[in-house]
């Protein structure tokens, strides 16, 4: 478990501004009501395109870092290159704290499970782990 003042991050990769917003907002609604982890979007382009930003995903990761790790989940293809491009750089020159991680897990289930696991205190591998197991859920 994390300490509960130091709850792991999640960061939400989107490659449009509106769909990480709301899927912020949806899993943070979602977390049960009491203290939520620090959850922040990063969406589209430095000027409200459609894309990914390196910048935005940095800030969005400083904003959330509590010193017990972020979680970062992305929507689409070329989010984790530019994920996985910034984890590849000097941790000094990219902007993003220690203990970041790329989570394998789908977008909208992953995030909510990652907040909901976030805001109960369990550590980042609790955090992954429960964002990675979306995958199974079964709508049928």
């Amino acid at each position: 478990m994390s300490a509960p003042d130091k709850p792991v991050g999640i960061v939400l990769v989107s490659h449009s501004k509106d769909v990480a917003e709301s899927v912020a907002r949806l899993a943070t609604g979602l977390s049960g009501g009491g203290a939520t982890a620090p959850v922040a979007a990063a969406g589209g382009t430095e000027d409200g395109g459609l894309g990914t930003s390196s910048e935005l995903i940095s800030a969005a990761a400083a904003e959330v870092d509590r010193g017990a790790g972020v979680a970062v989940l992305v929507d689409l293809g070329s989010a984790v290159l530019t994920v996985k491009a910034l984890l590849a750089e000097d941790p000094d020159d990219t902007g993003l704290p220690d203990g970041t991680r790329l989570v394998d897990a789908p977008f909208v289930e992953g995030a909510i499970a990652a907040v909901v696991t976030a805001s109960t205190g369990a550590d980042l591998d609790a955090v992954a782990a429960a964002a990675s197991e979306a995958y199974t859920y079964r709508k049928g």
